[in-house]
């Protein structure tokens, strides 16, 4: 091959790589939603979590795509719904729901970012090393609801001590 044809041959592949490279910016992001319920259980964080995405500048259908699964209630389901979430490649994991979900997504990839909700300690979950810097692939929001549950219903004695029946 002589110079001049290999220098069009490169150049044409430059050509060929730019566009595949645009192509591949230009494609619609996916966001996973793994969740333990069913959308009718989530309905208000449902529409919360569509607000925050338009907020940031994110639309679903228009510039972002979610790929929604839901386990109804069967945790058992969760690793087959994180791994299919996986083999889609998406962009992000959101798991709602409790701490199930969120350890059904860490188990299915340690490369993909997930942003995970949880009523109990992160760290003894072993989602996140710290709270200030959770290392790995997982980030999120706590509740604590687990470990403050005692504390709670000891104020509510603290403020009530005759009071026999607590409703929630």
């Amino acid at each position: 091959m002589k110079r001049r044809e290999f220098i069009k041959l490169v150049g044409g592949l430059g050509g060929v790589w730019s566009l595949t490279a645009q192509a591949q910016q230009s494609a619609m992001p996916v966001i996973g939603f793994l969740g333990g319920g069913s959308p009718e259980m989530f309905t208000d964080q449902l529409s919360k979590f569509r607000l925050g995405l338009r907020e940031t500048g994110w639309t679903e259908g228009q510039n972002v795509r979610v790929e929604y699964r839901w386990a109804q209630g069967q945790f058992d389901r969760l690793p087959a719904l994180a791994a299919d979430l996986v083999t889609h490649e998406v962009t992000a994991i959101a798991a709602t729901g409790g701490s199930a979900p969120a350890q059904a997504a860490k188990a299915a990839t340690t490369k993909i970012p997930i942003v995970f909700t949880s009523g109990d300690d992160p760290i003894q979950l072993g989602f996140v090393a710290a709270f200030n810097h959770p290392g790995g692939n997982m980030t999120g929001v706590t509740l604590f609801t687990g470990s403050l549950a005692p504390k709670r219903l000891q104020l509510l004695h603290e403020l009530s001590p005759d009071a026999r029946t607590i409703r929630l």
